[in-house]
């Protein structure tokens, strides 16, 4: 990305700070060319004391600002949004939607702009281990992909998909999965105090235990399902807590959670 590549922030909740830090960080772009916009002087204050970046009340303003202009503001408030910026950006510019839901379809009609891209993050953005899915509108040249993978790979691994139902499906499963990764531990956690372990003691086995099996699983390359088989011994303890995980519904709630996840972002686009 060129030193000179200024980017705009439409909203300053949770995941542009992550973004803006990020970058900020990892010197992909410097504090003079970056602006952030909020209706909430709160939110303005602690950007600037944060990371010391331009800051505006004008979604207008921002949007004038940026080579790349980053929509992060909740489904509900992107209405007001569209009001704000229909017809404000430059051809040149790229839009870069994170809104859950918003379809790339959508982005146009609401801003009258064609290069739009339509993106996907997750929570684990902010400490630089995230993951984006994403797709971008024929109008979106080369150069411009080069400078969103940029900003997209400050915050952790991107994937550029060439159809919009990529999207829907990473909203679901990377999107979401955060949260059902978040129960899974405060479950195990719940169980192994139930045991009769210390609640601290039980948060430290419950996400080693799960650290230490992401990582042997992506050095491994091997199937999970080979993984599990390696460490349940007939009759054992693992094949008599796996018996009860699948009698009880495990795998099948958690197939039925991901399609109501991919359910719901559909009908957000309406």
């Amino acid at each position: 990305m060129s030193d000179r590549t200024k980017i705009s922030f439409i909203g300053g909740g949770v995941m542009a700070n992550a973004f803006v830090e990020s970058l900020l960080a990892k010197g992909i772009a410097s504090e003079d060319d970056v602006m952030v916009s909020s209706r909430s002087w709160a939110t303005l204050e602690v950007m600037r004391e944060r990371h010391h970046v331009h800051t505006t009340l004008s979604n207008h303003e921002a949007v004038q600002f940026g080579d790349i202009v980053l929509l992060a503001v909740k489904p509900q408030n992107l209405e007001r949004v569209f009001a704000d910026i229909k017809g404000a950006m430059r051809p040149e510019q790229v839009l870069l939607s994170i809104v859950a839901g918003a379809g790339i379809e959508r982005l146009r009609e609401g801003t009258g702009h064609d290069r739009i891209v339509r993106c996907m993050p997750n929570t684990p953005a902010q400490i630089g281990a995230g993951v984006s899915v994403w797709m971008a509108s024929p109008q979106v040249a080369q150069d411009n992909r080069t400078l969103v993978r940029s900003v997209l790979g400050a915050v952790g691994l991107e994937i550029e998909v060439d159809e919009e139902r990529y999207v829907d499906m990473a909203t679901a499963v990377s999107g979401t999965g955060p949260a059902y990764v978040f129960l899974f531990i405060e479950a195990f956690m719940d169980a192994a105090v139930h045991l009769g372990f210390q609640r601290d003691m039980a948060l430290e086995l419950v996400l080693q235990t799960m650290e230490g099996s992401l990582k042997l699983a992506r050095s491994s390359h091997k199937h999970a399902a080979e993984l599990k088989n390696s460490v349940t011994s007939p009759g054992g303890t693992s094949a008599e807590a796996l018996y009860e995980l699948e009698k009880g519904g495990f795998r099948t709630a958690l197939s039925k959670a991901v399609w109501a996840a991919y359910q719901r972002t559909l009908t957000l686009k309406d």
